[in-house]
């Protein structure tokens, strides 16, 4: 019974993508099928982040605030017009958006470059989710964004934490961005106080779902690295539902969905310490 019901649902399933297919006048590979590797990716962005320097925040206290969004799915704007609000009333260092912002389409892409605050009132970090890539969406990510993996750091009056943002939009980091990853925690690690990634696909499945599954043997190697360099915190979104794992000394953060309408709607505050790394889930 069970095997005929997922026979059933993976029917209208496809029926249901080859409705919208038609209803946007688009092929449906090019819906789901991105014609950039993430290896292209890697290339693109390291010739953008050469010409782009890495960028460091001075803040005046040690204690500071990150705040990130995931899976706005923008659409409708109403959620990540009262995240960017909010995230200038409590005057965050700045926001990381973590992929899923939108669906891929231009259109879409335009409506949320519109309400995405200039750089002199909120400071703002992007990783790419898969939804950014459909419809051929890297073009539209890169000609407004630029790179898919870079890192940011946050320089307080004693110390200084490193922030490193990856493209897990293809469902892998790739042989390159691995390596790179691999390199810069080998080299730069030891220089921070903190390490902290954002991407967007979550490492760890928790129910059911047809979302995008990380490669196991990928996923072995980062643990081993996160382990090995003590990387505190891996904030990811992609899973719509909020989940906490700690596995040694790093903790594994799944976010909820931004996406207007979405029964558990909300994003989540980093609060960074002297000696403290502590966080909430905010509901909307």
């Amino acid at each position: 019974m069970e095997y005929c019901n997922k026979k059933i649902n993976y029917s209208l399933l496809v029926l249901l993508l080859l409705l919208t297919a038609c209803s946007d006048n688009v092929d449906i590979k090019d819906m789901f099928i991105s014609p950039s590797s993430v290896n292209d990716r890697y290339e693109k962005s390291m010739a953008w982040n050469a010409e782009h320097p890495y960028q460091t925040i001075a803040v005046a206290t040690e204690d500071y605030l990150i705040m990130n969004m995931s899976d706005s799915h923008v659409g409708a704007t109403k959620n990540t017009y009262s995240f960017f609000d909010t995230a200038k009333r409590m005057n965050a260092t700045a926001v990381v958006i973590n992929g899923d912002f939108c669906t891929g389409h231009a259109a879409d892409y335009n409506t949320f470059h519109s309400i995405l605050p200039p750089s002199d009132s909120l400071i703002s970090f992007l990783t790419l989710g898969n939804h950014e890539l459909y419809f051929d969406g890297w073009k539209e990510f890169y000609s407004r964004y630029g790179s898919s993996m870079y890192y940011f750091t946050v320089k307080t009056p004693t110390t200084k934490d490193l922030y490193i943002c990856l493209d897990s939009g293809s469902g892998t980091l790739g042989s390159k961005q691995l390596a790179w990853l691999e390199n810069l925690l080998t080299v730069e690690r030891n220089n921070y106080r903190n390490c902290i990634i954002f991407t967007h696909v979550n490492l760890f499945r928790i129910r059911r779902t047809s979302s995008t599954n990380p490669n196991m043997e990928e996923l072995a190697v980062l643990l081993d690295l996160f382990a090995i360099h003590h990387v505190n915190m891996v904030i990811t979104g992609h899973d719509h539902v909020a989940y906490e794992e700690k596995l040694g000394n790093t903790t594994h953060i799944t976010t909820n969905a931004l996406k207007d309408g979405e029964a558990n709607a909300g994003y989540f505050n980093l609060i960074i310490g002297y000696n403290t790394i502590n966080y909430t889930f905010t509901s909307l």
